[in-house]
């Protein structure tokens, strides 16, 4: 087993399961304190990389796209600080660092693991229920309904359409964009049926929080949702076959009694009617 123990987290690993603890320092990120501890399959996995730095370095953890849904809702938009796949590393465990990616990357090659995107979630995503603030109002998710409440801070044609409140199976799909520049940050549902979503600041199915905030743990609320929903990159079902016309069959039917009356009644031999009513049935 390699096992990583820093400041800022440890990391352990059994060739077929990454454990990841956030560290209990003040200085730990909120979203990876919520978040708790992760188990990330080898399948998961895509790659791993140390990057060294000034006062020891980095372990970065890349998982597949598609196999995590709290990965899939941040789309790498996280700060250092923020992502529970990174971890800090000090001076002198540097060397422990290279060795848990060795170890790592030599059961990526020997299990084959694809590093293409995965058709269906491998991980559950965060644990409910879960409540979260920020800029114009609290969100919450029990693991089938979602609750929007709004506070002081909200537009008013937002706020006077009361708080918000819908199952997971109103839902279409989940948005989750942190603060860019000048852009806010929002968490945005999208229900089923809905007509196109207004900016975020007047949708009464979006969160918003300005540029001075931070989203909070919004993201681990988007992140819960979507693991309810389909996966994105889930195999198209075939489509089944279209039945036949009740009138279609009754014919069929009807045309094979005639069949067999003619074979009783010896106007058809036995490979006669044996063909006839192979190419009757294929046609």
């Amino acid at each position: 087993m390699a096992e990583l123990l820093t400041r800022d987290g440890t990391w352990t690993f059994d060739g077929d399961l990454i454990r990841i603890v956030p560290g209990r320092e003040r200085g730990v990120h909120q979203i990876r304190q919520a978040l708790g501890e992760i188990a990330v399959p080898l399948t998961a996995v895509a790659g791993i990389a140390f990057e060294p730095g000034k006062k020891g370095g980095r372990l970065r953890l890349r998982l597949r796209d598609g196999a995590d849904p709290f990965a899939q809702m941040a789309g790498g938009q996280l700060n250092d600080g923020a992502d529970p796949y990174r971890l800090g590393v000090e001076s002198d465990r540097t060397g422990v660092a290279e060795y848990f990616v060795d170890e790592v990357r030599n059961s990526l090659l020997l299990a084959q693991v694809p590093d293409g995107p995965a058709d269906a979630y491998l991980m559950p995503g965060p644990r409910v229920p879960l409540t979260a603030g920020a800029g114009d109002g609290t969100v919450s998710f029990d693991g089938e309904r979602v609750r929007l409440e709004w506070n002081w801070m909200t537009e008013e044609v937002k706020k006077s359409s009361g708080p918000q409140q819908f199952t997971v199976a109103d839902v279409d799909g989940v948005e989750w964009l942190p603060c860019i520049g000048l852009e806010n940050g929002y968490l945005r549902f999208r229900l089923k049926g809905a007509s196109a979503p207004l900016a975020p600041k007047h949708d009464p199915h979006c969160l918003t929080w300005g540029i001075r905030r931070e989203g909070g743990t919004t993201v681990l609320i988007a992140a819960a949702v979507a693991a309810r929903l389909p996966h994105p990159y889930a195999p198209d079902e075939p489509e089944a076959p279209a039945a036949a016309p009740a009138a279609d069959h009754d014919a069929l039917l009807r045309r094979l009694r005639e069949l067999g009356e003619l074979h009783r009644d010896g106007i058809l031999t036995d490979e006669e009617f044996t063909a006839a009513k192979r190419k009757l049935i294929d046609g």
